[in-house]
């Protein structure tokens, strides 16, 4: 048996309905979440650290996360860790062209834009209606925002000078000072506006 072959069945024996382990049996999909985001910042941690052997365990606890998952749904009937396989599988060979097809590519910067062009004809597939659609509400909110805002780089909403960030980053200045000089602050308007001069920062 190969070590994933082994990791499954541990996870189905965790799951097994009558002598698994009872808190991996009350676990949903919600209750694991948040350990896929502390697995994920440890994971992180251990790169920037260059602790290559902690860096070992922690990708071990995090594909035990995606494990999890695919257990989950297969009980469910949803889909299993072999599809998740295909599913990746599928995507890296698509957006890869210039190595599984006959397109080519001469720089990582001709890689990218080709990358940038596949995402946004499956986004027009899935019949999104905005490039941003797809960009999860669960990100940190500045992390959010840099995706939102290279994202509509990519489609041409972007200065080309720094003159105009500059007046931008002013004039969301002036809205947020005009909001904290209010008799009565609107601390929901406020932090609305204190929003906007880190979106030109970025």
């Amino acid at each position: 048996m190969n070590q994933i072959d082994r990791l499954l069945t541990i996870m189905q024996r965790l799951r097994d309905p009558e002598n698994g382990c009872p808190w991996d049996k009350e676990q949903t999909f919600a209750t694991i979440a948040p350990y896929t985001l502390e697995e994920t910042y440890e994971v992180l941690d251990a790169i920037a650290r260059e602790d290559f052997d902690d860096l070992r365990g922690e990708l071990g606890d995090l594909l035990f996360q995606v494990v999890f998952y695919a257990q989950m749904a297969q009980e469910e009937g949803r889909f299993d860790f072999n599809d998740i396989c295909a599913a990746i599988s599928d995507k890296l060979e698509r957006r890869h062209p210039h190595v599984f097809a006959d397109s080519s590519a001469e720089n990582s910067s001709e890689v990218l834009a080709r990358w940038e062009q596949i995402k946004t004809e499956e986004r027009a597939q899935k019949a999104q209606h905005s490039a941003l659609d797809d960009i999860p509400r669960s990100l940190p909110a500045l992390m959010r925002a840099q995706k939102i805002q290279k994202r509509c780089a990519n489609v041409g909403f972007d200065w080309t000078t720094l003159g105009p960030v500059v007046d931008k980053v002013y004039e969301e200045i002036d809205e947020v000072m005009y909001e904290a000089r209010q008799a009565v602050v609107d601390q929901a308007k406020l932090e609305e506006e204190m929003g906007g001069p880190a979106v030109c920062h970025g």
